[in-house]
């Protein structure tokens, strides 16, 4: 015998599938890294308090996959193009000035990225030291910062250029669905 429920105004979040068709295989990278760090993590918990004698290295070496999960879910997010915005200006101005401000702050994110990556490789460049519990130069984080910055300079282009080609995105258009991300496949 079937069930009414007494209201079906409120479904339940849990019931809803969860769409995946928006991932990307440079998505598995950042998923990839951050399991990595949890196991890591996990470990530095388990050997301090468990063990009760902490694995040297296990805080270092969160620090630095922290910072990677950072990085590549920055690529993933300018890839979606999901970075927090202040929507409120945009709702309150008409169409071209929206288009303006949307094709400007598009421009200043790709300079952003640019310099950052600009700035981030000399510094990889420049940087001679080992991390100080395992032998693997410091660079080598700085250059996984540097090329981050490097993709998400190509995945704002690639957004610049889909705003421009078809005069609207979910800033200047909101009430339009979503168009796809940018894919590099």
């Amino acid at each position: 015998m079937a069930t009414l429920d007494p209201r079906p105004d409120l479904a339940d979040p849990d019931d809803e599938e969860i769409d995946l068709s928006d991932l990307r295989w440079d998505d598995s990278i950042v998923l990839v890294v951050f399991w990595i760090l949890a196991f890591v993590v996990f470990l530095q918990f388990f050997t301090r308090y468990v063990l009760n004698s902490s694995l040297g290295w296990t805080e270092e070496i969160a620090r630095y996959l922290l910072i990677g999960v950072t990085f590549i879910g920055c690529v993933m997010a300018t890839r979606k193009d999901s970075h927090i915005a202040v929507e409120v200006f945009y709702r309150w101005m008409p169409r071209p000035v929206r288009k303006i401000l949307q094709y400007t702050v598009d421009a200043v994110c790709c300079g952003f990225y640019a310099y950052m990556a600009w700035i981030t490789a000399r510094l990889a460049q420049r940087t001679n030291g080992l991390m100080v519990s395992i032998d693997i130069p410091k660079a080598f984080v700085y250059w996984i910062v540097a090329v981050c910055f490097m993709a998400m300079t190509v995945y704002a282009l690639i957004t610049l250029w889909r705003h421009v080609s078809t005069g609207t995105s979910r800033l200047i258009d909101p009430d339009r669905p979503a168009e796809t991300a940018p894919s590099m496949e």
